[in-house]
């Protein structure tokens, strides 16, 4: 039995493949999920990858994985820098949670440097495109084995 996970994406990330590609890269959404879902079966993960453009959302699906012990891995968009209730929402977690981020952070604009996530997650992956994604996967299968 597949160990379900939740990949959750913030703002604009259901963008991906037009949205500022020199940035993101020029793989799709689609192409994200399909990557996470792949790696997950080979990880023996039931990956479940969400996107909203909605903070609420965001909160909800936070609480979900709480109250079901269900592992994250988080992509916050532009909530990572400000968005304390989600914050406080990770904070409850009851499973690793690894965010990640497709660029760096800190190679970016000043106001990108501050992560009000990262306090209260497991470990962050940044700056590997959509890497990252695979990184953290593979992280939190490390994580769960530990």
């Amino acid at each position: 039995m597949s160990r379900r996970v939740f990949v959750l994406n913030g703002p604009n990330l259901g963008r991906l493949g037009s949205r500022e590609p020199d940035v993101y890269g020029s793989t799709s959404y689609t192409g994200l999920v399909a990557a996470c879902e792949k790696l997950g079966e080979e990880l023996g993960f039931a990956v479940e990858v969400k996107e909203t453009n909605d903070e609420g959302q965001m909160i909800r699906w936070l609480h979900e994985a709480a109250d079901g012990r269900i592992p994250v891995v988080i992509n916050p968009g532009a909530f990572t820098h400000y968005s304390y209730g989600m914050r406080d929402a990770a904070a409850q977690r009851t499973a690793p949670l690894i965010e990640v981020h497709i660029s760096n952070p800190y190679a970016r604009e000043e106001f990108r440097h501050t992560s009000v996530i990262a306090a209260v997650a497991t470990g962050t992956v940044a700056g590997f495109g959509i890497g990252s994604y695979r990184l953290a996967l593979r992280a939190l299968a490390d994580e769960l084995d530990a």
